[in-house]
């Protein structure tokens, strides 16, 4: 089990904020599509389909901000800007891999575990849904 200080949970706490920002879904994507290497944006755009133009300029700037990826203009006509994962952002992305394949792995697990819940009403049992009308 994590040993985690209390106040790693507190609302002020940096490290809070970091792990709500890396672990946003769009984060961790953008990082495995920069895998492969420098991207453009539309290019990143084009493989994370249903990312608006507004969440993935969000995304960036704050992967930015944080250093995980540098965003480079290129002077071509018309300028170009393209983004590559930093060496910070490389150490974030083997996690993120083992993160992706344990998806991978669970997910006949989660989905049985999903049925169950739903087949039993939202997860109560009897003895739970009697509680719950006794308070009603």
């Amino acid at each position: 089990m994590l040993d985690l200080e209390p106040l790693c949970f507190s609302s002020d706490c940096p490290s809070r904020a970091l792990f709500d920002q890396i672990a946003d879904k769009w984060s961790m994507m953008v990082l495995a599509v920069l895998d492969d290497g420098p991207q453009r944006f539309n290019a990143i755009r084009r493989r994370l389909q249903g990312v608006s133009q507004k969440a993935l300029t969000q995304c960036l700037r704050r992967l930015e901000r944080n250093g995980l990826i540098a965003r480079e203009v290129m002077s071509l006509s018309p300028v170009a800007v393209q983004y590559q994962v930093t060496p910070l952002g490389r150490t974030l992305q083997e996690p993120l891999r083992e993160l992706h394949n344990w998806t991978l792995v669970k997910l006949p697990d989660v989905t049985a575990a999903r049925q169950t819940f739903d087949a039993t009403g939202s997860g109560t049992t009897g003895a739970d849904r009697s509680l719950l009308q006794s308070f009603a």
